[in-house]
């Protein structure tokens, strides 16, 4: 069993409503964080979310803090999030570089996977930057210096190009998803799987720890309801979980 940190996976949404001369706004929270916590914790991990809008207060911040886990995950959570804590933008106070910590954490035996979504690698708008940020260096991928978003609303189905035990018990037949995050594999990473011949999933060592990325969303939008659904998903995420933290 493995004690996970899994940070992002949460939004706000405010819309505005015109109707004529009239207008009003309604308000309301979301987390696509169900499925992949629900197959965590079937294959008997202890989950620890932190949803986007408390990462910049209640994600770790010293080394130790972080070893209380045996994996860190970042999915669809920008590095300011995690760069920007309230008393640095706000107060103008010093803080520890969260992203280095988790470089060191990896570099000393920790597990780190980082999964995509508009907020992850570059993203939209290239707000979220993480080439630019210490994670850069235990990414088994590079990051793009512009959005790097792939919309595919006619769908893609990923290819398994590479046999490995993250794979094990787990069909070849993917479903299809609906977009990724374009990056470029490494020269030592291992590419498991690409999607439009760019890094699907694919994974490094570095110094004593593992990392991994998963260039797609683990739940809609990119990923569609036939992934989260599919009878393989929670077999694939304990394989990758498993790989990373042994």
């Amino acid at each position: 069993m493995s004690r996970i940190l899994f940070a992002g996976e949460t939004w706000f949404t405010h819309t505005l409503h015109v109707k004529g001369f009239d207008s009003f706004t309604t308000s309301s929270y979301g987390e696509g964080i169900k499925w992949i916590k629900e197959a965590l914790e079937e294959g008997g991990n202890e989950v620890v979310h932190v949803p986007n809008h408390k990462v910049q207060e209640d994600f770790p911040y010293t080394l130790e803090e972080l070893k209380e886990y045996d994996l860190v995950i970042l999915s669809d959570i920008g590095s300011n999030t995690l760069l920007l804590p309230d008393s640095t933008f706000v107060k103008s106070e010093k803080n520890p570089d969260r992203c280095e910590l988790i470089k060191e954490y990896v570099m000393d035996g920790g597990a780190f996977i980082m999964i995509g979504g508009y907020m992850a690698f570059t993203g939209i708008d290239a707000k979220s930057r993480y080439g630019e940020t210490a994670i850069k260096d235990i990414l088994p991928v590079k990051c793009l210096e512009k959005d790097d978003r792939v919309e595919l609303p006619q769908g893609i189905t990923p290819v398994i190009e590479k046999e490995h035990e993250i794979l094990n018990g787990v069909d070849n037949d993917w479903p299809h998803f609906l977009g990724y995050n374009k990056t470029i594999a490494k020269e030592h990473a291992t590419v498991l799987a690409t999607i439009g011949n760019d890094p699907f999933i694919a994974v490094a060592e570095y110094g004593k720890g593992k990392s991994a990325v998963f260039t797609s969303d683990c739940a809609p939008h990119w990923g569609p309801t036939e992934f989260v659904e599919w009878k393989y998903y929670n077999k694939f995420w304990n394989n990758l979980i498993d790989w990373v933290t042994k």
